[in-house]
């Protein structure tokens, strides 16, 4: 061996060394000053519709030990998701040469390496093998041979020890030739099917998602001036992309009435990002100035897919007010490796789910009674969760990182993200409450634009505690705001502790006819939701995904997992089983179904009589509060 091959063997074996040492070391704490130097990110998106994403990244960096985070806590998905075990191929570089690096034992989206002397950046390159069909943040199906959406949390590190915004990197982005783009990042050269983009902090390139395609339409909401609001859509085919005049106009009354709720506006440019398609997940992401929408492909040209789906982007849209803008204190992070608590996600996407479906109704995207059809499928849903004899609506939020992702089965008894409808019973009954107080001369929103709309066109997160809610709930309206509010999140027992509904001027009732909504959910869908009547719901082929605890299909033996062979015998479809829930009304025969069990087949008899059973909202007397409410604003 020469003295040369023996030094660089040595070297290798200290470096191995140093680097394993560093294996369990303290992260630095952040600190809010800039990072030296600015991060370049090219990826090349051109595989991907392969679903390969291709990344090169250069990180400024002194010699010595340095430590890299992969992100892990992404905005909005409340729980650390960020997809490293879809990252693959990393290999580092030091002018030319292989840096060894280690993952640190205890924190795997974190790695340690020592940065080698006489070096001044390091070169990373690697995939990101974005997954199959399906899936649900994190690393959900974002790629066809015909688009591709790119969350930028995906394929990027960068350095501990300083708060991200003062992290600045410069993204480059290369596409498949023909396709179009959109982003809230703004462009700083072009050429070909490359792209740069100007320079932005690292939280702000997280918070600004890009979608593609072959097949791509851009569309302006807010053509009479003012901030510039946009509605990108890419989507598998070129048919599938195009709004009709009508759902134009609604998506420009859902700006017109957004902003007149909140009275201000926390971005220079809004851009929706809309991706329609079967085979990529389907989801709403919120960002600051753009949201990540995934719906399916026929969102746009079925008119009960349109209206069951109408929702989604008003949400996401919501959430630069609420959640973005404003954001619980516990929510907001110096970095995206730092422990979020998710305490008050109740009104994060609470309130966000309420006024996503009244400004889904007052643009005009849904009648009053669509409104109404789906506050009655909420109130029933939540009405009958089993869970709350033991979970309350604040342990849903407080345990957000386990019910994202908690799997299937028994959802009425474990309970899941509950803080979503059930924080719209909960701000309904606020709202409300606060219209009876005043005699109708103050609503919920006046602290819509009280609590959102301060700091016009101001980026600056501001945060807030429950004391901050309740404060600001008292100014509106004086009440014990904090005893209501907390008398409806701890509560646990076997009722619905919202009362907004039956203040608004309507009940709960049960008919045997499905509400427009569920009616409309079911044939798109093509499952079985009898969760009100017989206590489960299946899919059209008949496994059963949930069964209400201590119902009727319970009490017989039933139990998630299970699937439907046959139907007082005859074989199972959705139609036959509600056949039989109608036919047991006047029959004092049990309704029996031929159940397997892995591959065990029995026979199951629910002793069920009371027919078919589908929520709807009827008057009540009184002022009729929910149609106000649903009222578009002059």
């Amino acid at each position: 061996m020469s003295v040369k091959e023996l030094r660089s063997k040595l070297l290798v074996v200290a470096l191995g060394a140093a680097v394993s040492m560093a294996v369990h070391a303290e992260k630095p704490a952040p600190v809010d000053q800039p990072y030296p130097g600015m991060l370049t990110v090219k990826v090349d998106l051109t595989d991907a519709p392969k679903k390969i994403f291709r990344v090169h990244e250069a990180i400024p960096a002194r010699p010595g030990r340095f430590t890299l985070y992969y992100p892990q806590w992404i905005p909005g998905e409340h729980s650390p998701s960020g997809p490293i075990q879809n990252l693959a191929g990393l290999v580092i570089t030091a002018n030319g040469k292989r840096v060894a690096w280690r993952r640190d034992l205890r924190d795997m989206y974190t790695l340690h390496l020592e940065v080698p002397e006489g070096a001044n950046q390091l070169q990373l390159e690697f995939q990101f093998l974005s997954p199959g069909e399906g899936g649900l943040f994190g690393a959900s199906a974002s790629s066809t041979p015909n688009l591709v959406d790119v969350e930028f949390n995906q394929v990027a590190f960068y350095p501990a020890g300083y708060y991200a915004r003062q992290i600045r990197i410069q993204p480059t982005v290369i596409l498949p030739k023909g396709w179009q783009f959109a982003t809230a990042l703004e462009v700083a050269s072009r050429d070909g099917t490359t792209t740069t983009f100007k320079p932005v902090g690292f939280s702000d390139f997280v918070d600004s998602p890009l979608i593609a395609g072959e097949h791509f339409n851009r569309v302006d909401l807010n053509p009479n001036g003012g901030v510039p609001v946009h509605l990108n859509v890419v989507a598998d085919e070129a048919t599938q992309v195009k709004l009709t005049d009508k759902q134009l106009a609604q998506h420009r009354a859902l700006i017109e009435q957004t902003e007149k709720l909140f009275g201000a506006h926390h971005y220079d440019h809004y851009d929706f990002l809309l991706t329609l398609s079967d085979h990529t997940g389907h989801f709403g992401l919120e960002h600051h100035q753009s949201s990540d929408d995934r719906l399916p492909a026929d969102m746009l040209t079925d008119e009960k897919s349109y209206t069951l789906m109408a929702s989604l982007m008003p949400h996401e849209y919501v959430h630069s007010w609420c959640g973005k803008f404003r954001r619980p204190a516990k929510l907001w992070a110096p970095d995206f490796n730092t422990v979020e608590e998710d305490d008050l996600l109740w009104v994060y996407e609470g309130l966000t789910d309420y006024w996503s479906g009244v400004l889904t109704a007052r643009a005009g995207l849904w009648t009053a009674a669509q409104y109404r059809d789906s506050m009655a499928s909420i109130a029933a849903a939540m009405a009958t969760r089993t869970g709350r004899a033991w979970r309350s609506l604040q342990d849903t939020a407080d345990a957000a990182p386990l019910t994202y992702y908690g799997g299937g089965g028994w959802g009425n008894y474990r309970r899941g993200t509950d803080f979503y409808p059930e924080g719209q019973l909960l701000w309904l009954d606020v709202d409300t409450q606060i219209r009876e107080l005043s005699r109708g001369k103050r609503s919920l929103d006046d602290f819509a634009r009280a609590f959102f709309g301060m700091d016009n066109g101001s980026h600056v997160t501001k945060t807030y505690t429950f004391d901050d809610v309740v404060d600001a709930l008292n100014q509106v309206q004086p009440y014990d705001w904090k005893s209501f509010l907390r008398a409806r999140l701890d509560y646990t027992g076997d009722q619905l502790p919202e009362h907004g509904i039956e203040r608004g001027g309507w009940k709960l009732v049960y008919t045997d006819t499905p509400n427009a909504e569920d009616k409309a959910a079911e044939s798109l869908r093509h499952n079985v939701n009898l969760a009100y009547s017989l206590g489960l719901s299946a899919s059209k082929s008949g496994d059963i995904y949930d069964v209400q605890w201590d119902g009727p299909a319970f009490k017989a033996g039933l139990v998630p997992g299970l699937t439907i062979v046959a139907v007082n015998g005859k074989d199972f479809s959705p139609e036959a089983l509600k056949d039989a829930v109608t036919a047991a009304r006047t029959s004092q025969a049990p309704v029996e179904l031929l159940v397997k069990n892995v591959d065990v087949y029995s026979t199951v008899r629910i002793d069920y009589h009371g027919g078919l059973k589908y929520p709807h909202l009827v008057r009540a007397g009184g002022k009729d509060l929910l149609t106000a409410i649903a009222a578009p604003r002059k």
